[in-house]
């Protein structure tokens, strides 16, 4: 079983910067395909960047490239999201996802463990 903790989110001002965590218990991070998902209120659940197990290769979502980098941390066991030059529209609950398989997407189905998510809130 995967356990995973998010936390740094917050209430911060348009173009401010943030820093989300997740730290993972059960299984290494670097055993698992990790990846970021945001919902806003009335919204579905959005691919926000995924880490591959094996190379670590990374993907985003068009919206947020170039502002948010995705990375881990193998000795924390701990994956993080970095995320500059915020926008009001980048406001929702941040979730961390994990997947057993290893197989990676921007849909939420392929991942097996979710955090409690963590919410950031970016003022105009």
């Amino acid at each position: 079983q995967v356990q995973l903790v998010e936390s740094g989110g917050g209430l911060v001002q348009s173009g401010d910067s943030l820093r989300l965590s997740c730290a993972a218990s059960g299984r290494t991070v670097s055993s698992l395909a990790m990846v970021w998902f945001r919902q806003a209120p009335g919204n579905e659940r959005e691919f926000v960047a995924l880490i591959s197990r094996s190379t670590g290769d990374t993907a985003y979502a068009d919206s947020v490239k170039g502002r948010f980098t995705i990375s881990r941390d193998n000795a924390k066991n701990t994956v993080y999201l970095q995320m500059n030059a915020l926008k009001p529209e980048d406001t929702a609950v941040y979730y961390c996802g994990a997947g057993s398989t290893g197989w990676v997407s921007n849909q939420p189905d392929v991942y097996d463990y979710w955090g409690q998510g963590t919410q950031v809130t970016v003022s105009s």
